[in-house]
């Protein structure tokens, strides 16, 4: 089970770090000049939308895995780590061969800041966000069937609370204008690290008894 709450806290430690999650809000905060407090609400309704899509979707892929480990135990045992290092190997060759301009959601500021009401234009951003889900943690719902129930409901509340901390957390410094990441590299090379993750943690479970 460890295993399993590690590596959802890396997936989520990870993923809300790449600037299409928080740079579009800061950008919105300070056109539409909102308030500190008013960006941070802002930030947690718009990252639980994303992250409940990508949870509804892991929860459906968590029930075909344990299902298939009901009948097939090599599924959790050779199956389920194979899968997480074959996307990982995707995302590398994709990243190889993108031009690096990916985006889960691309937000048009001028058609937003043309919007009177906040909630209008966070309604907007939520429902943009929500049709964008994460694929790379639906992987790994495969793996953590094999824990059954347990596992998957461990996934996805680490999950859930690493990606809204960190979300609140580089929104927060960033209207405070003491971010340092370097966010070109992040903005360039999400599909990379994404698949190092990915190849790391399949390994891991393959290699490493539960």
């Amino acid at each position: 089970m460890w295993q399993l709450f590690l590596g959802s806290m890396l997936l989520g430690l990870i993923h809300p770090l790449f600037p299409n999650h928080w740079i579009p809000l800061i950008a919105i905060s300070k056109t539409e000049k909102w308030t500190n407090k008013e960006t941070i609400v802002a930030t947690l309704i718009t990252g639980f939308s994303h992250t409940l899509s990508t949870i509804i979707i892991g929860i459906v892929v968590g029930f075909v895995g344990i299902k298939l480990s009901e009948n097939y135990s090599y599924i959790t045992r050779i199956a389920a780590p194979l899968i997480l290092v074959l996307i990982g190997v995707i995302y590398l060759i994709l990243d190889v061969r993108s031009s690096h301009h990916h985006r889960h959601f691309e937000l048009n500021n001028d058609s937003l800041k043309n919007r009177k009401s906040r909630a209008a234009i966070i309604f907007t951003l939520c429902i943009g966000l929500f049709f964008s889900p994460c694929i790379e943690i639906e992987a790994y719902y495969f793996q953590a069937a094999s824990q059954g129930w347990i596992g998957i409901i461990v996934v996805s509340l680490v999950y859930l609370i690493m990606t809204l901390t960190i979300m609140v957390f580089l929104v927060y410094m960033g209207l405070k204008g003491v971010n340092k990441f370097n966010i070109h590299f992040l903005d360039h090379h999400e599909k990379l690290i994404t698949g190092i993750v990915l190849i790391l943690l399949g390994s891991l479970a393959y290699f490493v008894e539960f």
